[in-house]
């Protein structure tokens, strides 16, 4: 399967909003975990943003209140986006678009950002 590609990424100020997107029609919608995660330069990949088959969402902690996953499905296409508001310094990452084959989303999906499937990313730099 080939990778997803992300876009949207970005530079904005704290307190700005970006929104990212990523083209999932190969990952059938509702046999997949599809999400979110990021990771900078010397850290651990994180998951920030989780939806499985049946629409339920989870989001990290850090994240939650601020960030929204959604998925659309528009004439067989479906695109996966993460709409970042209140963005801050700290959320300064690369964020890849994540694929699973699994159902339901896991523990490891979200704690390491463990998944089968993910993009090269796409850079999002929030500025103090």
């Amino acid at each position: 399967q080939a990778q997803p590609v992300e876009a949207g990424g970005g530079s904005v100020n704290s307190g700005g909003s970006l929104k990212l997107s990523c083209g999932v029609s190969e990952y059938t919608y509702g046999t997949y975990c599809l999400g979110w995660v990021r990771q900078v330069p010397g850290a651990m990949r994180e998951g920030v943003a989780l939806i499985d088959s049946d629409g339920v969402t989870k989001y990290a902690d850090f994240v939650k209140g601020r960030f929204t996953i959604s998925i659309s499905q528009d004439d067989g296409k479906n695109t996966l986006f993460l709409q970042m508001n209140n963005l801050k310094p700290e959320d300064t990452a690369m964020y890849h678009c994540a694929a699973d084959p699994n159902k339901k989303c896991t523990t490891m999906n979200m704690k390491i950002g463990f998944f089968a499937l993910s993009g090269q990313g796409t850079q999002v730099t929030v500025s103090s």
